[in-house]
């Protein structure tokens, strides 16, 4: 995915997320995951390829 077309991503929050806002939002593609704070969607947001966010999301099942 290219990084403009980001905005038109299906962006969703974890059913775990607090409803303090302080969460992260994810969305998901064909080879690709884009990571960003719910509460600033227009900031930077970490833009991963399938094997890279896979690592992600282990390193956080492993803490």
């Amino acid at each position: 995915m290219h990084p403009l077309q980001l905005p038109t991503a299906r962006w969703r929050k974890s059913s775990h997320s607090a409803n303090n806002g302080v969460c992260v939002e994810i969305a998901t593609g064909t080879g690709w995951a884009a990571i960003r704070d719910s509460k600033n969607p227009h900031g930077g947001t970490l833009l991963l390829d399938h094997a890279r966010y896979q690592d992600f999301l282990r390193s956080l099942k492993n803490t």
